[in-house]
């Protein structure tokens, strides 16, 4: 069996471990019974161990009971550029194996749900975990919308990321967070009312920027270039600008020469949202 899902772009500013949206980077991932374990890729993530400590190969493993597995996978999505690239392989390793609740899977090893929540429902959704279940709802996404993505050449792994996090936050930090999600939310479902400063957020862009110096600099560049408004993508430290359509071509042109002159080796792509999720071909 064959599935495959997008990346996804999570926390977007203010809805840290939240909010997420579906990409049109993907990752496929074909697992069939063979003698033994064989794991083989291509595309991003190449250079993984092609064992049994694969990601892929774990997954699929625990779901079907043994690994006597020919597993394949084939992917766009970098990895440790926070797009989400272990929850979509997560999920279509769990889909291809024959789980019958990949989100489920996915959401457990990726330690918190919205970036599994995205790639198997595609669009823009907000996520939670009650009382062990990822409960995931749907938000309006403006189709005039599309999404200029810087990615650095450099990786951020997650764990790191996370351990820049304080164990608390003042209560303001958070009250702050959370009316700025409110505008995000408005604005992302109506583009003509978002703002640069709906993306603005205390709990965790702050705290990573030291893990990422040139961040700042780059996201408002993406703004003067002409996103409505910008934020880093997941752990970072690819950089995420939300555009119009009309202006994503600029944009991202203007993306590429900001990582230049900031001396920041990486690319500029035009992505969309990814509304379709997760799919399988028996």
């Amino acid at each position: 069996m064959r599935a495959k899902a997008p990346a996804s772009s999570a926390n977007l500013g203010p809805g840290f471990d939240t909010l997420a949206l579906a990409l049109t980077l993907y990752v496929e991932v074909e697992v069939t019974e063979a003698d033994r374990l064989v794991v083989t890729a291509e595309g991003e993530g190449v250079e993984l161990p092609a064992d049994a400590t694969h990601l892929a190969a774990r997954v699929a493993a625990s779901v079907v009971g043994h690994d006597r597995l020919a597993i394949h996978v084939r992917s766009e999505i970098p990895v440790g550029r926070g797009l989400g690239s272990s929850a979509a392989l997560a999920a279509a390793a769990a889909a291809a194996a024959g789980a019958p609740d990949p989100l489920a899977v996915a959401a457990e090893v990726d330690g918190h749900p919205e970036n599994a929540a995205a790639s198997v429902a595609g669009g823009l959704v907000t996520a939670t975990t009650i009382e062990g279940q990822a409960v995931v709802t749907p938000l309006l996404l403006d189709a005039n919308l599309a999404f200029v993505v810087l990615i650095p050449d450099r990786t951020l792994p997650t764990k790191e990321a996370r351990a820049a996090l304080p164990s608390s936050v003042p209560h303001k930090d958070a009250a702050f967070n959370l009316g700025r999600m409110g505008l995000l939310l408005s604005g992302l479902a109506d583009a003509t009312r978002l703002r640069p400063e709906a993306m603005h957020d205390r709990l965790h862009q702050h705290q990573r920027a030291p893990l990422f110096p040139e961040a700042d600099a780059l996201l408002a560049g993406l703004v003067d270039a002409g996103a409505s408004a910008s934020c880093w993508s997941g752990a970072g430290p690819t950089l995420l600008g939300v555009c119009l359509r009309s202006a994503a071509a600029e944009v991202r042109a203007r993306g590429e020469a900001l990582l230049s002159a900031h001396g920041v080796a990486g690319k500029a792509l035009v992505l969309e949202a990814d509304r379709q999720g997760l799919t399988v071909v028996a």
